[in-house]
């Protein structure tokens, strides 16, 4: 006999509403989704089991690692500007610094953009909250803020 699955509501839910949110959300979803992976990464790291923690550690990074490159790839070169530029630079660092954590199992990359991933995030959200809100040359000056020395942006 074959048994049928209910289907999982909450999967429905999300699929629905990253098919019908507007492109300001869904890159707001993106910001959530790159930052829980982040977090479940880092929980990872507690794991006693060595398998278990090296498989939730990789998995959860490179989930994060898909978000920020498609973040990233999302850009709008051509008539993003200056800040376009800064932020391409900004998500390769990120993906420099996944990469790196996860490549040696060491959550000192994940600590590091967290916080400036939870900034990107929250001056995106308050430029959604500001329905259309210009996205003008004081928020190009907390992004380039961020941006870490070494990036010479």
């Amino acid at each position: 006999m074959r048994t049928m699955h209910a289907p999982n509501p909450f999967k429905s839910y999300r699929q629905v509403a990253t098919q019908t949110a507007p492109p300001g959300q869904l890159v707001l979803m993106l910001f959530d989704g790159a930052l829980k992976s982040l977090d479940c990464a880092l929980l990872g790291f507690k794991c006693d089991d060595f398998a278990e923690r090296n498989l939730q550690v990789h998995n959860n990074l490179s989930r994060a690692l898909d978000i920020i490159r498609e973040l990233n790839g999302s850009l709008d070169m051509a008539a993003g500007g200056q800040l376009a530029e800064t932020l391409r630079d900004l998500y390769n660092y990120f993906e420099q610094r996944i990469t790196e954590s996860n490549r040696k199992k060491k959550p000192s990359g994940i600590h590091e953009i967290i916080p400036m991933l939870k900034e990107l995030r929250d001056a995106w959200f308050t430029m959604l909250a500001q329905q259309g809100g210009d996205l003008s040359a004081a928020t190009t000056a907390e992004i380039n803020r961020l941006a870490p020395a070494r990036l010479a942006v």
